[in-house]
């Protein structure tokens, strides 16, 4: 199966080598985004909740270079360095998805890249 590279300026540039997401037939997959600040590169420091609400944002940019939308996401992976944050993470994640959110699941990790407290990646239909 032929898959498409996806690219925007308007999420933050791969840390590492990956893309910031694939298209694979009607499906697009996004790799995880920390709070990180397209504009500037530097990672966002706040609240968990200001930090959950960038990744989404910026996880939404990249759905849009997708032609998608997080309307259309079907699974999201989240990575908590500090399972303690998770409630205030949940009460910001749930702001993005309505009655019908996708399927999820809550991972707590030692570490994550350039220090983030959170990541989050996901999976989305483009048609």
């Amino acid at each position: 199966m032929a898959h498409e590279v996806v690219a925007t300026n308007d999420a933050p540039a791969a840390v590492g080598p990956y893309s910031q997401g694939v298209i694979a037939g009607d499906f697009v997959f996004c790799s995880g985004q920390i709070p990180l600040d397209p504009a500037t590169g530097e990672l966002v420091r706040g609240s968990v909740a200001e930090e959950t609400r960038r990744c989404l944002e910026n996880l939404a940019a990249v759905l849009a270079a997708a032609r998608s939308s997080l309307d259309q996401v079907v699974k999201v992976t989240a990575f908590l360095t500090n399972m303690d944050d998770f409630a205030e993470f949940n009460d910001a994640y749930a702001a993005y998805f309505g009655a019908e959110a996708p399927a999820r699941a809550t991972v707590g990790v030692a570490a994550l890249p350039k220090g983030a407290r959170i990541e989050v990646e996901c999976v989305a239909r483009t048609a």
